[in-house]
């Protein structure tokens, strides 16, 4: 008789091309396992890919709302990717984007007693940019201060201080931030025309945010291939204590990583307050703070692989709308598909390290 057995056995090298092979991987294995679950459902296949190809990119109205959605996933994902490359695991980027978009309309907000918009714009939009950076990376601030001083794990400290940034929303949207307007509705003030973000494109909500991040996910690219901080903040991800060995000062290039990681979530915070709605509220993000993991994980922490991550999980974000309108597949497919999006990329990402090798072994035994 015949036993099979297997194990994994670590490479000598991880796979050369494992670095694109993985997430195209991925994609194609997530894109196999929802067309089991579309066809349970009792809709094409074929057809229902279709749809959503063609509504997320079909005419320039569904190509803007992919960009537009993709905007802060951009950014999400970029704080996610550069914590996660320091070995920081900021989870909460949902409260640093509420944050951030908090403290753009305290600054540039129509606030109560004030008659009318004075002064220079483009100062006042700076401020208000700058804010929004400043608010999500002070909130990541306490928890990385607590890892690195008190030993505490950022998964849950962060994690649990979105709950709190929520908290903290709602209670300003029912006092100080309200719109006396909004008939009871909890939403802020919105902001003055005057610091909206430009449009690309007429009669569409994509703004010039997008800009931003693409520039955003360039400059960080640079940073990580080219400078010592990228140098010393890659070293610190792969081995803390061989870094501190090496002289490199490791509390101080954490703290930098969470104030980058936190400021980017901020700035998604903005955008899509002065780009897309002009005012807060505590549905304003439909979790963007979390499929940012997903993106980041999906792009193997690499900034520019952030951005395609980006435009994938957006596109079946919007295209699932218009497959779920045609065909009656529910909408939350699209959840399911970026959730086996990151499960299989963990899987391929293991085969680019790993080999599975096969054992077989006879044995003796008698007959019954």
């Amino acid at each position: 008789m015949i036993t099979l057995r297997w194990r994994l056995e670590s490479r000598e090298q991880p796979l050369r091309w494992g670095w694109l092979s993985a997430p195209l991987l991925a994609v194609l294995a997530t894109i196999v396992l929802a067309a089991g679950l579309i066809a349970w459902s009792g809709a094409p296949v074929a057809q229902a890919y279709a749809l959503m190809v063609q509504g997320a990119w079909g005419s320039t109205f569904a190509a803007s709302e992919t960009l537009t959605r993709a905007t802060p996933l951009i950014l999400t994902g970029l704080a996610a990717a550069v914590a996660f490359r320091a070995r920081l695991f900021n989870i909460g980027a949902e409260g640093q984007l509420y944050l951030g978009a908090m403290a753009a309309v305290a600054v540039g907000g129509q606030q109560a007693g004030v008659p009318e918009f004075t002064g220079s714009a483009a100062w006042l939009s700076v401020w208000m940019v700058m804010a929004g950076a400043a608010a999500g990376a002070l909130w990541l601030l306490g928890p990385t201060w607590l890892k690195t001083r008190l030993g505490v794990d950022e998964v849950v400290t962060t994690l649990l201080m979105n709950f709190i940034a929520l908290l903290l929303v709602s209670m300003m949207l029912d006092g100080p931030m309200k719109d006396p307007m909004a008939m009871g509705w909890p939403q802020s003030v919105a902001l003055w025309p005057e610091l909206e973000f430009s449009r690309l494109l007429e009669r569409s909500r994509v703004h010039s945010g997008l800009v931003g991040a693409l520039l955003l996910a360039l400059l960080l690219w640079v940073v990580d291939r080219y400078t010592t901080l990228g140098l010393g903040l890659r070293a610190v991800g792969a081995s803390s204590s061989a870094a501190s060995f090496a002289g490199l000062p490791v509390r101080r290039l954490t703290l930098v990583t969470a104030l980058m990681s936190g400021a980017l979530a901020g700035l998604a915070g903005v955008g899509e307050v002065a780009g897309r709605t002009s005012y807060l509220t505590l549905d304003m993000s439909p979790g963007y703070g979390y499929s940012g993991i997903v993106i980041a994980m999906l792009a193997g922490l690499h900034p520019l692989g952030v951005v395609a991550s980006a435009l994938f999980v957006a596109s079946v974000l919007v295209g699932a709308d218009s497959m779920s309108r045609a065909l009656g597949v529910p909408t939350y497919l699209a959840d399911v598909m970026v959730s086996l999006a990151l499960l299989c990329m963990l899987v391929t990402q293991m085969f680019t390290r790993y080999r599975l090798r096969f054992l077989r072994r006879a044995s003796s035994g008698a007959q019954p």
